[in-house]
């Protein structure tokens, strides 16, 4: 496989430093991750991350005149997660689409106003009754006489 910037490849971990780790790659080359691309999240051990034998997915971040070579874990995971098609967003059950009609003849204005107020008003109590459960009844500060 042609090793060139921008290509992910799959390489095996050789060895591991503090700022980094060396990957084995095709045609006998060996890049380094450093310690900032193995991981999505903050990396402070990076032997918490992955470990020597690790067979894993890389891309290609630079190759210099030297031929060094940078590699990134980080970037590989954001591009594989990129191409996977996302399922679609459930739909959200409490929103109210005033576009479709209940019935043949077009609401006014006012009609479609007490049917927001009252729907309103329900989501309101249904609102109350979950706080209310949740704060108890009360009796205590009321004992006391104190907050």
């Amino acid at each position: 496989m042609l090793l060139e910037a921008g290509s992910i490849v799959e390489g095996k971990i050789t060895g591991i430093t503090q700022f980094g780790a060396f990957v084995a790659l095709d045609e006998g080359k060996t890049g380094l991750v450093h310690i900032s691309e193995v991981a999505l999240e903050y990396v402070k051990d990076i032997n918490d991350h992955i470990k020597v034998g690790d067979e894993v997915k890389v891309k290609i971040l630079a190759i210099d005149q030297k031929g060094k070579i940078s590699l990134s874990i980080k970037q590989a995971i954001l591009a594989e997660r990129k191409n996977t098609p996302r399922p679609p967003r459930p739909k959200r059950l409490d929103t109210i689409d005033f576009s479709k009609k209940t019935s043949s003849a077009p609401l006014s204005f006012e009609e479609m106003m007490n049917r927001f107020k009252q729907d309103s008003d329900e989501k309101m109590q249904d609102l109350k009754k979950g706080l209310e459960s949740k704060r108890g009844s009360g009796s205590y500060r009321r004992s006391t006489g104190s907050f």
